[in-house]
Parts: C-alpha cells; structure tokens; sequence
C-alpha cells in the first residue's frame, strides 16, 4: 500500500480538512513532514514528523523516507522532480499531478523565474490559493487515490 507524504511548509489551511476525509477514508499511512508543528488533524495513521531548521530539511526527510509509488503533497517542484526520480507521485496544492513528461517543464519554469527575481525584476508570484483550488485539488487527490488504493 502507498503512503502519502505532506510536504508541511507553506499547506494550505483550506486543504487540511480534504486531506483528513481521505486519509480516513483509505486508511493510509500519511506522514506530515515540516520544520514546525503542523496539524491537519487526528487519525491512528498519521504521523507528524518535525526536522531541524533548514531550508530543505523537510523535503530531505521526504525523499529518505519515500518509496517507489508513495504520494507527496508539495508546491516545491525541485522536491517534486525528486520525488519523480525515484518512480513515485506528487501533486501540488492546487491539484496539478506532476509526472514524468510534465516536471522539466515546471522546473525549468520555475528555475527561469527565479532567474529573472535574482537579476531584479519583480515578478507576478503565484494567484492566491482559494476556493476553486482546493475543489481542484480535491478533485485529483480523489481521482488518484481512487486509481492506485483498493479498498
């Protein structure tokens, strides 16, 4: 049975209680993994994991940990390109399923926007997470647990 790893840092307040439901659902093992306490909620099979300061940390715990065909909730796409390489899933906060044919392209994006900050332009970040993203994000989350756990 996969397991389900939450990248901790930064997850969204609106995708606590989704996350919960499906934990509960499926019974699956789900570890919560940040540099700071955490809570998306109760149950027997999740475990919250609290690693040292430190940029990366978390996503080094993250990949220690990780088998082939485990799941990761991130919105760090260098995370989710390692997550990749070792032949398991991720997905970010607002539903978008990262594979093998689509993460280059997010990293590469997200390595020439960092780019174009560090020579001083100001950039558009991110929309603000809100409602239709956490529908979307529920959205997949279910459409995936449904395709790979059997209950």
């Amino acid at each position: 049975m996969l397991n389900i790893y939450i990248d901790g840092d930064a997850f969204p307040n609106l995708l606590k209680p989704i996350v919960l439901r499906q934990i509960e659902k499926y019974g699956t093992q789900t570890y919560v993994v940040a540099n700071k306490k955490i809570n998306i909620g109760k149950a027997a099979n999740i475990h919250y994991i609290i690693v040292e300061a430190g940029a990366d940390e978390a996503d080094h715990k993250i990949v220690e940990m990780l088998q082939e065909g485990d799941l990761v909730i991130t919105a760090d796409i260098p995370l989710a390109d390692r997550v990749i390489s070792k032949n398991a899933h991720a997905i970010d906060h607002r539903g978008e399923l990262y594979s093998k044919d689509n993460i280059k392209q997010y990293l590469a994006m997200r390595n020439l926007m960092e780019s174009i900050r560090e020579m001083g332009e100001m950039t558009k970040g991110p929309k603000p997470f809100g409602q239709k993203d956490a529908e979307h994000f529920a959205n997949q989350f279910n459409k995936f647990l449904q395709k790979y756990i059997k209950i």
